[in-house]
């Protein structure tokens, strides 16, 4: 699988029309070797995640953003499972409580950073205040922002700061050991509206329905030019962006464990070498076993 061309490092101009939403031809109607490939990703991981733990030294932190209905839940239930729960936390950020709101807008995401050793994956993350807050900027006025009392008060340099913010961030993340994979689950307007027809006409998924989404569909067109921006402007060569095609479900998560695979096993582990007096300590816990 040629997975160089779902990459975006910010060379260039960023075209989101030009990346596909359908899978590749070969792909297609392969269910059943698709899904034992996963399931191959899937103990690589498992293996690795023992490295990882171990070491303590390197961290992995995953985050997946989407349009509705993209399919970052069944992403997250797929690619993960398998893997050991202990040190692998999964977090969903939906709309900011009050407490996050009387931080900054990254205050929420830096405390949820995963540890050494631990693979955090974030279904929605802090693009969301590039991204809904963009579409929607009177949410910006729960912020108590200084200088933006009203949203004639917003300006495009807010949101240059907040790219630069947001990369920021990432840098520093990396600099500390973590290993940040984005990705943008990538989606056709068509697909989605076939996700949400099946959400209400199949009674088991009613549940996942919101009338919600249907009103923020109104606004395709705008929040692909938000994530355009979003993506153009925060893609660099260490933490580049990653453009899935996920018309297909199986395929998109395919992509995406071989992609983390990849570079989760390219990362320096390796086991801790444990000391001489450690060595000894293991030599008399054997004497004392024979008892």
């Amino acid at each position: 699988m040629t997975l160089e061309k779902y990459r975006f490092d910010g060379t260039g101009t960023f075209d989101i029309k030009a990346f596909a939403t359908a899978p590749p031809d070969e792909f297609k109607n392969k269910k059943d070797k698709i899904k034992e490939d996963i399931e191959h990703n899937i103990k690589t991981l498992s293996k690795v995640q023992e490295h990882l733990a171990a070491q303590k030294q390197y961290s992995v932190l995953i985050i997946f953003q989407g349009m509705d209905a993209a399919g970052k839940d069944s992403m997250i239930e797929h690619v993960m499972s398998g893997i050991n729960p202990q040190g692998t936390t999964v977090v969903s950020f939906k709309v900011p409580t009050e407490l996050e709101l009387s931080h900054d807008f990254l205050w929420r995401i830096h405390n949820a950073f995963p540890a050494g050793g631990e693979l955090t994956v974030f279904n929605r993350s802090q693009y969301e205040e590039v991204l809904v807050d963009r579409v929607h900027p009177e949410l910006l006025l729960k912020e108590n922002l200084p200088g933006i009392d009203s949203v004639s008060d917003v300006h495009d340099d807010l949101w240059t700061e907040r790219f630069n913010d947001i990369k920021a961030l990432e840098a520093y993340a990396r600099r500390n050991g973590i290993l940040l994979l984005k990705f943008f689950l990538h989606i056709s307007k068509a697909e989605q509206k076939g996700r949400f027809l099946k959400r209400i006409e199949i009674p088991e998924k009613n549940w996942k329905f919101s009338l919600a989404d249907i009103r923020e569909r109104r606004y395709w067109d705008d929040y692909q030019k938000a994530y355009q921006e979003a993506i153009q402007h925060t893609a660099t060569k260490k933490n580049p962006w990653y453009i899935i095609p996920s018309d297909d479900k199986w395929y998109s998560r395919l992509a995406v464990s071989q992609i983390i695979n990849r570079e989760v096993t390219a990362l320096p582990l390796k086991y801790p070498v444990i000391s001489e007096a450690q060595k000894q300590g293991l030599v008399q816990a054997v004497t004392d076993l024979k008892d």
